[in-house]
């Protein structure tokens, strides 16, 4: 074990005879030794530090772990370790650096064990101690399954059960060479798990593992039930100004529904996109199934590459130049962002879940989302490989389901296969009713534009021609549109201006990359970079936080909210910026058309009101 998380394998013999000074058998049925032969040998005070602590640490030990047999020691205090190396554990011998003695003697006696001095000590011996008990049959931590799927070293999707070399949950750790091996990631978090009486606040999931493992866990710190979630895309956040923060308690949390959105024609998003739909009750609500109807409660858990440059590539994605992120979204959004802007049905499929499963999914979803920072791969760690992991993982059972694919239609069949998801909801004659299918609002425009086509002689028949003739073209139709027909048009306009704005946003990414407009459009690139960067701050909360580590508990939670906050306003008023800043970065014609759609929605307005005005004010039925 090292200080700062340096963990060297030496090996150093042992001196002459051993001096045998064992715990008291009532603590432990195995033996500690020190050894008081080596070349410089312990002198009394230090010999005292030594029994003092390699007792204190006996003692904190599960019961299971003291009465086990054969997992003797042979401990010697050593001057020679290497810089910043406090520990070593090979076989029955632990070596450990002396000056962990002389800072336990310099504490005072009245000092606890929770001084930072003597915390050092005892955490080093906990950590060694721990190598030895995993090493044994009584032990295997590191070699569990459950929990290498818990520390970050998930199965490979494409390598036949082979786990992945690097752990990709890099932020919020208590010590970063707890990622050097599944060995030293038990040892780090025995340590943690003994000493810290948050540990069950912070990492509930591996607290609980270890709880079971041993029968048995220390006293705690009382957890707020509430998981902190940051929801970084929000739009709705963003024009209303309410705080990012939400803290989302799994009790009210009434089902999870499999969220798939359809495929469409474009390369990235022919196999659909893979979210998981959290059905949350409204407050007061008892959980039950009225809680689906609370559709503004609902949130969505989507897996999304973070695009941190102007325009995405497709070799990005194939290489992994991506952070993989976990966003939490509101449903309302996610069903204008498919279903409107997209024109891609969304299927949402109960899982069959229980209430404590459901819990646990949260769990893991919420050490996800303020500790993992992964790279998203088209093809083998895409939206269905992180849904996929984030099941299998929150969800112990389903570990053996064998529910593993590369693509999200893929995993929906491997759910209805294996009797997790009732894909018959989609097959009800009130499916869109109940929330089971969202459809593309696609129908719905079409019939929209039949209603305006009735009215008056439309030069096209489809409503996607109707969008591709472009503002200027319509605008001559809508200027004769009566109450009617002017108010099917009004909602179709509307929808084209999303449209264009979507197109457009690819349009402006391109001309950014200009390199001969780059003093004409230096303010809205500046502008989009900052911008990124507040979104990146949003996207991965952990950087919100100074210090500690796993789920932000007590007074960080008070400092979160303030942060996010803070972020939240830095990101509306970037946006706000480049909206002004974006239209002059555009081409000619990109602004033309921007002119034109403004002027079509006003003056179909304005018609619209004085239609209604002349007809009595009466409402349109």
């Amino acid at each position: 074990m090292a200080a700062g998380g340096r963990h060297v394998f030496v090996v150093q013999a042992l001196g002459a005879l051993l001096l045998c000074v064992a715990s008291s058998g009532a603590l432990a049925s195995w033996r500690w030794e020190l050894d008081t032969h080596d070349a410089a040998a312990l002198d009394p005070s230090r010999h005292a530090a030594a029994t003092q602590v390699l007792e204190a640490a006996v003692a904190a030990l599960p019961p299971a772990w003291r009465s086990a047999d054969g997992l003797d020691v042979r401990v010697q205090w050593r001057d020679d370790l290497r810089d910043g190396v406090h520990g070593h554990s090979r076989g029955d011998r632990v070596l450990l650096r002396r000056t962990l003695l002389d800072d336990w003697i310099g504490a005072g006696a009245a000092a606890g064990v929770e001084a930072p001095a003597r915390r050092a000590a005892l955490a080093a011996v906990l950590h060694e101690l721990a190598h030895r008990y995993d090493r044994s049959p009584h032990g295997g931590l590191s070699r569990d399954a459950r929990l290498r799927d818990l520390a970050g070293w998930p199965v490979r999707p494409l390598r036949f059960g082979l786990r992945a070399a690097d752990n990709a949950m890099t932020d919020r750790s208590p010590d970063p060479y707890e990622r050097h091996a599944p060995a030293e990631f038990v040892a780090v978090n025995l340590e943690h798990f003994l000493l810290d009486p948050d540990y069950a606040c912070r990492r509930p999931a591996l607290h609980a593992h270890f709880a079971a493992h041993f029968a048995w866990a220390p006293e705690g710190a009382a957890c707020d039930p509430a998981l902190p979630f940051v929801e970084a895309d929000a739009v709705h956040l963003h024009e209303t100004g309410a705080s990012p923060l939400l803290d989302l308690d799994p009790a009210r949390i009434y089902a999870v529904d499999y969220l798939l959105a359809e495929g469409n024609a474009r390369p990235m998003s022919r196999w659909g996109h893979s979210m998981l739909r959290l059905v949350i009750c409204a407050p007061g609500r008892a959980p039950g199934p009225d809680c689906r109807f609370d559709l503004a409660h609902h949130r969505v858990l989507s897996f999304r590459a973070f695009v941190d440059d102007v325009q995405i590539s497709s070799w990005r994605g194939l290489t992994g130049r991506y952070p993989s992120r976990l966003f939490v979204l509101p449903l309302d959004q996610v069903i204008e962002e498919y279903t409107k802007l997209e024109l891609r049905g969304l299927q949402s499929i109960p899982l069959a879940l229980s209430g404590d499963e459901i819990a646990g999914l949260m769990v893991q979803a919420a050490t996800l989302h303020w500790s993992y920072d992964g790279r998203y791969y088209f093809v083998s760690n895409n939206c269905a490989v992180e849904t996929w992991a984030l099941l299998q993982t929150g969800v112990p059972r389903l570990a053996g389901a064998g529910l593993r694919s590369i693509t999200p239609t893929g995993l929906l069949r491997r759910l209805v296969r294996r009797g997790m998801a009732d894909a018959s909801v989609l097959e009800r004659e009130d499916a869109v009713r109940a929330g089971a299918y969202f459809p593309s609002a696609e129908n719905e425009y079409q019939s929209l534009f039949d209603v305006a086509r009735g009215a008056q002689p439309l030069p096209v028949a489809r409503v996607a021609d109707w969008f591709e003739l472009g503002p200027a073209a319509r605008a001559p139709w809508l200027a004769t549109t009566q109450l009617r027909d002017g108010a099917a048009l009004l909602v179709l306009e509307q929808a084209a201006r999303r449209r264009d704005d979507l197109a457009l946003r690819d349009v402006l990414k391109r001309q950014l990359r200009d390199p001969q407009r780059a003093t004409e459009i230096a303010p809205a690139v500046a502008t989009l970079r900052a911008l990124q960067a507040a979104g990146d701050g949003l996207s991965r909360p952990a950087q919100l936080l100074d210090g500690g580590y796993g789920l932000p508990h007590g007074e960080e939670r008070d400092a979160l909210a303030a942060e996010v906050g803070a972020g939240a306003r830095t990101l509306r008023g970037l946006r706000s910026r480049l909206e002004d800043q974006a239209r002059s970065a555009l081409s000619p014609e990109a602004q033309a058309r921007i002119r034109a759609s403004d002027r079509n929605l006003d003056a179909l307005g304005t018609r619209l009101r004085v239609l209604h005005h002349e007809a009595g004010g009466l409402r349109l039925e």
